[in-house]
C-alpha cells in the first residue's frame, strides 16, 4: 500500500513538471518583462511589422502567405491558427480559417474535407492535392479554439474539426487524370486507389493521403501529443485510435532519428529506414561507370528542421516519452555545437557530414548552404530538453539572432519567421494544451 502511494505521488509530481510550461528564458537569467516584450516583438514581425506574412482580405478574410513562393499554403495558415489560438487573437484565427475554408478546402468529389495544400493568394489552387501535415494543425488547433471560445460565436469550431477527421478516414477514390499527390513523385496513378491521412496498417501520417505520398511518411509531421488532444477533446468517437497513433508515432520517431547525430531526413519509409525512390520511366538513368545520385530527401533539410521542435512540444505536453526524448535532446544539440552554435549549417546528411551540391535543397531561387535562424530556433527549442550548459549558448543564440536578410538578398520571412516565433512560445512558457473552459 505504501509502494502504491508513492508510486502515485510520483506520477501526479511527473504531470506536475510537464504542466507548468517552464520559462527557460528566465531559467538561464532573462527578466520576466525582458522576455515578454521579446515575444511580443516576434509575434508582431510576423504579423504586424514590415515584414510580415500575414494579410487581411475585407472584413472577414487573412492569410499567411509563403512570400518568396508567391502562395498561401496550409502549413502556414495552419501554423497561423495555432499561433492565433495560444495567445488568444480570435480575429485573426477566424480570419484564416474562413480563408481556408473558402479558399483551401474541398466541398465536394473525392477531396472532400482536405485541403489543397497550395494556392495563389487569391485563393486560386496551385495544386489540389493534401499535405497531411495541413490537416493535422488544422485540426488540432480547431479543437483548442473551441476549448477557448466555445462554438457559439460565429464558427462551431469542434464541429469543423469533426468534419475534418470524418473526411480523413481511410476511403477508396479514383484519381483525376492530372497526377496525384504531389508532382514529381511518381507515375499516374490509375485504377481504384486508397486515399488516407493516417495509415492504417502502422497508424503513421502520411506524406500525403493519395497518391504515391501515402506510402512513406515525413518525420516533421510527427507530433504524437496532437493526437492526444484529439483523442481527449475531439468527440469523434475515435480515441482509442488516436492514442494508438500517438503510440506509433513515438516509436518511429526512435527509428527515424539516427542514434549518434539526432539528425533524421527530410522523408522517410514508415519504418523509419532511408527513401528508396524508384527510376520511373523517363528519368534520366545513370550514365556508365556514373556514381548515382544520391536521395536528398534521405538527408536533414528544411521539413526536417521541426524535428527537434515536435519532440520538445511532445516532452512538454505529455511527457510520455521522456526519457528518450531528453537523450535526444542531447545528441541533437551535441551534434550541433561541435558545428559551432554560430556557424551550422541547415543542411546536412544524417551521419552528420554535408551533402554535395546537387544534394542541397534550393529555396528562393538559390542553391545554398546556410546559418538559418529557422534551424536556430528549432535547436533552441530543444533546450527544454537538456540540462548541460551548452543549453544556454543555444538559447542566446536565438536571443541575439537578428531576422534579416542575408547579404545575397536571400530572405525568408515566413518559414524562419514562423519557426523563429514557435521557438520563443516553447522557450517562454507560451504554448500550452488549451483545455475547456470551467
Amino acid at each position: 500500500m505504501k509502494k502504491l502511494f508513492i508510486i502515485t505521488i510520483l506520477m501526479a509530481i511527473t504531470t506536475a513538471v510537464h504542466a507548468e510550461y517552464r520559462n527557460v528564458f528566465v531559467e538561464l537569467g532573462y527578466q520576466p518583462a525582458q522576455v515578454d516584450a521579446k515575444v511580443k516583438e516576434v509575434f508582431n514581425d510576423v504579423f504586424r511589422g514590415p515584414n510580415k506574412v500575414y494579410f487581411e482580405v475585407g472584413d472577414s478574410l487573412g492569410y499567411i502567405s509563403d512570400i518568396k513562393n508567391h502562395d498561401a499554403r496550409t502549413e502556414g495558415m495552419s501554423y497561423g491558427m495555432m499561433i492565433a489560438v495560444q495567445f488568444g487573437e480570435k480575429d485573426i484565427f477566424d480570419r484564416l480559417w474562413r480563408w481556408s475554408k473558402k479558399y483551401m478546402q474541398h466541398q465536394d468529389g473525392n477531396r472532400k474535407g482536405y485541403f489543397a495544400w497550395s494556392c495563389k493568394t487569391d485563393g486560386t489552387h496551385n495544386a489540389e492535392g493534401a499535405a497531411s501535415d495541413g490537416e493535422l494543425y488544422f485540426i488540432t488547433a480547431l479543437i483548442f479554439a473551441s476549448n477557448r471560445w466555445g462554438n457559439d460565436t460565429g464558427i462551431n469550431y469542434k464541429a469543423e474539426a469533426q468534419h475534418i477527421l470524418n473526411s480523413i478516414q481511410p476511403k477508396e477514390y479514383t484519381p483525376e487524370p492530372s497526377p496525384a499527390g504531389f508532382p514529381g513523385f511518381g507515375p499516374q496513378q490509375t485504377g481504384p486507389q486508397k486515399m488516407y491521412l493516417i495509415d492504417p496498417e502502422t497508424n503513421l501520417i502520411t506524406f500525403t493521403p493519395d497518391g504515391f505520398g501515402n506510402r512513406f511518411t515525413d518525420p516533421s509531421y510527427h507530433i504524437p501529443a496532437f493526437f492526444e488532444v484529439w483523442a481527449r477533446w475531439a468527440g469523434d468517437g475515435r480515441a482509442e485510435l488516436w492514442k494508438a497513433c500517438a503510440k506509433a508515432s513515438r516509436e518511429y520517431l526512435h527509428k527515424a532519428t539516427h542514434p549518434v547525430t539526432g539528425l533524421n531526413g527530410d522523408m522517410s519509409q514508415f519504418d523509419g529506414s532511408e527513401m528508396q525512390m524508384p527510376r520511373w520511366p523517363g528519368m534520366p538513368q545513370p550514365k556508365p561507370g556514373e556514381k548515382p545520385r544520391r536521395n536528398g530527401s534521405n538527408n536533414f533539410r528544411y521539413d526536417s528542421w521541426r524535428v527537434p521542435m515536435n519532440i520538445t512540444l511532445d516532452y512538454e505536453w505529455s511527457g510520455a516519452d521522456a526519457e528518450w526524448q531528453r537523450g535526444y535532446g542531447e545528441r541533437i544539440q551535441n551534434f550541433f555545437y561541435a558545428q559551432g552554435v554560430d556557424t551550422f549549417m541547415d543542411q546536412y546528411r544524417t551521419d552528420g557530414s554535408l551533402p554535395e551540391e546537387d544534394e542541397i535543397l534550393p529555396a528562393g531561387g538559390f542553391r545554398k548552404l546556410r546559418h538559418s535562424i529557422g534551424l536556430v530556433s528549432t535547436v533552441a527549442a530543444a533546450s527544454i530538453l537538456t540540462k548541460h550548459a551548452k543549453r544556454k549558448e543555444f538559447v542566446d543564440a536565438l536571443w541575439r539572432a537578428k531576422h534579416e536578410p542575408f547579404e545575397d538578398g536571400y530572405f525568408d520571412a515566413y518559414y524562419d519567421g514562423l519557426l523563429r516565433l514557435f521557438a520563443f512560445m516553447h522557450l517562454s512558457g507560451q504554448y500550452r494544451v488549451i483545455e475547456p473552459a470551467k
